[in-house]
């Protein structure tokens, strides 16, 4: 698609000219809902529908994911933070709410910081603030990761997100574990973006009410760094999920989903 195509209706434009795939689901206010790294909406199928009592939910796929455009270059948090806002102009949503999780959650990050006046509550879910300060997953997790072995890689993946627990009682498909027609351009623009973001003296500038969630046994994002975005954004609260993993969300739908909708509804 180039920028001179006239976009179908589910597409913004950004200013580069990156065409920007977004899906909108249901009614109410809006709840901006942002995947993690190398995936594309599908990452929030089956979990967008427990907002719907209250939101239309608006999903996107990041730039090099799903429908969107796959540039050679450009990417980092902050590009994919002000796509969000790309989207919301399209659509004519001066203030949503947002909830981003893993590398979504550090877009969110960005979205707020930048953009205090467009989010009036915001969910930051298995995520870390990146740079010098945070706490990294630990060498073992991203050997795990590198195997040359794109089936062993896969397995490894699906152990840091999910407790053995649940994956003997939900043996999948998974939406999380990627994007699978990325091209390789793009799923190094998306590694590198997750791996340079800094939002440690932006976080302070977010006013937005804030809710933290994690799993307490996330490997992939230590539950440590739930108490240093806590320490550095102005108003909020944290739950940890005993027992939980990467993805939280999805292995604690039920309990994660309720926590979400009743702090978006200035119940928490």
């Amino acid at each position: 698609m180039t920028d001179t195509e006239p976009l179908p209706r589910t597409f913004a434009r950004a200013e580069d000219g990156t065409a920007l795939a977004f899906q909108r689901r249901g009614a109410g206010f809006p709840l901006v809902l942002l995947a993690g790294q190398a995936n594309n909406h599908h990452w929030w199928d089956g979990i967008r529908e427990d907002f719907h009592g209250t939101h239309s939910t608006i999903t996107l796929d990041h730039r090099g994911t799903g429908a969107s455009d796959k540039p050679q270059g450009g990417y980092s948090t902050r590009q994919f933070a002000e796509d969000v806002i790309t989207v919301l102009d399209h659509l004519g949503i001066g203030r949503a709410d947002v909830y981003g999780t893993s590398m979504g959650g550090r877009v969110a990050q960005l979205v707020a910081a930048r953009h205090p006046r467009r989010v009036r509550r915001l969910v930051l879910g298995c995520t870390t603030p990146g740079g010098p300060h945070a706490v990294e997953r630990d060498a073992s997790v991203r050997r795990a990761l590198a195997q040359p072995d794109p089936e062993a890689a896969r397995r490894a993946l699906i152990d840091l997100m999910y407790s053995p627990a649940w994956r003997a009682a939900h043996p999948g498909p998974y939406n999380t574990l990627g994007d699978p027609a990325m091209p390789p351009h793009a799923r190094r623009g998306h590694l590198l973006a997750s791996n340079r973001h800094d939002a440690w003296d932006a976080l302070p500038a977010i006013t937005a009410p804030t809710l933290i969630l994690h799993g307490d046994q996330d490997r992939m994002a230590p539950p440590d760094n739930v108490s240093l975005l806590a320490s550095r954004i102005p108003d909020t609260r944290t739950h940890l999920f005993p027992g939980a993993r990467h993805a939280y969300f999805e292995e604690c739908r039920t309990e994660a989903s309720a926590l979400a909708v009743a702090f978006l509804g200035g119940e928490v």
